[in-house]
């Protein structure tokens, strides 16, 4: 970790970039409320004329998540854009929805506090029977509240059909009010394991990453930064892309060591450019 810089604050690098690609849970907010000094971070950085999009493993749709973000008490209007893997998977949906010429198909939707909203508007008819989907959807994980055989058994007769699932929240552990819990990303890894094939999107890979850059009209990506507690998600899908890439210490790696961190970006073969302590200016 020598080579990595350690900075105080956001305004160290700000003029080094044109565009922050800002995780949300683990450095904007816990799972119960944000972290101090978060919300005015974001408003300084679009004070000082950057393109911010806030960048998110959440199955929800962009604006649930952006009307969420605002009733935590951060100003909206200092980000561009809340772009969610569950938005990113909609989008391809739809448009596969159109190609397929209006067949109706079953959906297996696994999400968390019931929410539907990753099914509204499309041509998709939610099942909860593994033996009559005809696509899954991971879009959230209820790990606090269900072990991981409860999916399991759930799943099988859909991975044994090999019907295909779209995992919209790759995340294998998740924040929540008490604590650490499996993620969707857990999830569909059993569903592999079972035999079932699936595409995985959001961070780290390349569907979120290209919706960003198309969003923000393709800059240098040299110029764009990715900020996030993730060493497998958000660091290694940063580098991944050419972005500079900042890890902060809070979220998941709150309590881990320097040597865990090193263990990680060797596991991931991704180091980040700089680590800050905590998301302030």
């Amino acid at each position: 970790m020598s080579a990595i810089r350690t900075i105080p604050g956001m305004s160290a690098i700000a003029d080094s970039y044109d565009a922050f690609l800002v995780d949300q849970f683990g450095v904007l907010r816990d799972g119960r409320e944000p972290y101090p000094g978060a919300a005015e971070t974001l408003v300084r950085l679009k004070q000082a004329g950057k393109r911010v999009i806030i960048l998110s493993n959440s199955g929800k749709r962009s604006a649930e998540n952006d009307r969420r973000l605002a009733e935590l008490g951060f100003e909206p209007g200092s980000w561009d854009w809340f772009l969610t893997s569950g938005e990113v998977a909609w989008q391809l949906l739809k448009w596969e929805g159109a190609a397929a010429e209006g067949k109706t198909r079953k959906c297996l939707l696994i999400s968390r506090d019931g929410d539907l909203s990753p099914l509204k508007g499309l041509d998709l008819v939610r099942t909860e029977s593994g033996e009559e989907a005809d696509i899954v959807l991971l879009a959230g994980s209820e790990g606090d509240v269900h072990p991981l055989v409860h999916y399991e058994d759930l799943l099988r007769p859909a991975a044994r059909r090999g019907v295909p699932c779209l995992c919209t929240n790759p995340d294998k552990l998740m924040l929540t009010r008490t604590g650490l819990a499996f993620g969707a990303g857990r999830i569909a890894e059993r569903y592999e394991g079972l035999g079932g094939k699936v595409r995985w999107i959001g961070k780290p890979f390349p569907d979120i990453y290209d919706f960003a850059l198309d969003f923000l009209g393709r800059p240098d990506p040299a110029r764009v930064c990715a900020i996030g507690d993730s060493v497998e998600h958000d660091i290694a899908g940063a580098a991944a892309a050419g972005f500079g890439s900042v890890l902060v210490a809070t979220g998941i790696l709150e309590h881990q060591s320097e040597d865990e961190r090193r263990r990680l970006f060797a596991e991931h073969a991704a180091m980040p450019d700089f680590i800050l302590p905590q998301f302030l200016w």
